[in-house]
């Protein structure tokens, strides 16, 4: 089965992140395909580089590029989302003048038409989030 994951939900004040990456995770594992994993709205987070977790809590966002790494998985994070929330690639850094992208390994800015690809090449689509 060809999945798409929808994410929308804070890394930081929800369990959203943290469900996805165990869904995906046990789908892989149970032969199923991830098509693209969508982060859009405050899951956007997850992209950013620049985040740093407690020493006792999972730092989410390693986990998160790790995974779509190892997998090499299509991991999208919204660019309206991104930008409102200060989360840029090199080319976004420099079309607005920023000194830094901080978009973390394994992801890509795109817009919501990858969602809408992603729905229309899979059999389920599945969100996490408020």
């Amino acid at each position: 089965m060809i999945i798409s994951v929808m994410v929308t939900g804070s890394p930081v004040s929800q369990q959203a992140a943290q469900s996805a990456l165990s869904f995906c995770e046990a789908a892989l594992c149970a032969g199923h395909q991830i098509y693209r994993v969508f982060f859009y709205e405050d899951a956007v987070y997850v992209g950013s580089a620049l985040s740093v977790s407690p020493q006792d809590e999972r730092n989410l966002n390693a986990a998160w590029s790790e995974f779509v790494q190892r997998h090499q998985l299509d991991a999208v994070i919204c660019v309206a989302s991104a930008l409102k929330r200060g989360i840029l690639n090199n080319s976004e850094a420099t079309r607005y003048q920023k000194p830094a992208a901080n978009l973390e390994a394994g992801f890509e800015l795109s817009g919501l038409g990858q969602w809408v690809d992603a729905c229309l090449n899979s059999d389920r689509v599945v969100s996490f989030g408020a």
